[in-house]
């Protein structure tokens, strides 16, 4: 796991709220950008991000482009910061 990448790609609140949206169902990115009333540039620079950090997968459908929660990247990610409390995920 990209721990920085991860770390910086939830850092910033627009795209937590498109994780938390991507959580509830997948969506391309015309949706995205309309529920959050974003250009469509603006939100393929975030998707960028948060895909490049393995927080989200990309699969095509014809001529759109999905997004998914990766939630692997997730559960790696606490169980780094629960070792962060002597504990190993494993106890």
């Amino acid at each position: 796991m990209a721990l920085n990448l991860t770390l910086k790609a939830i850092n910033d609140p627009i795209r937590r709220q498109i994780l938390e949206s991507l959580k509830a169902a997948d969506r391309n990115a015309s949706d995205i950008a309309a529920q959050f009333d974003l250009s469509q540039a603006t939100v393929s620079y975030h998707l960028r991000l948060l895909r490049e950090a393995g927080l989200i997968t990309v699969k095509k459908d014809k001529n759109f482009v999905i997004y998914s929660l990766n939630t692997s990247v997730f559960e790696e990610l606490l169980g780094w910061i629960y070792t962060l409390g002597g504990h190993s995920h494993e106890d």
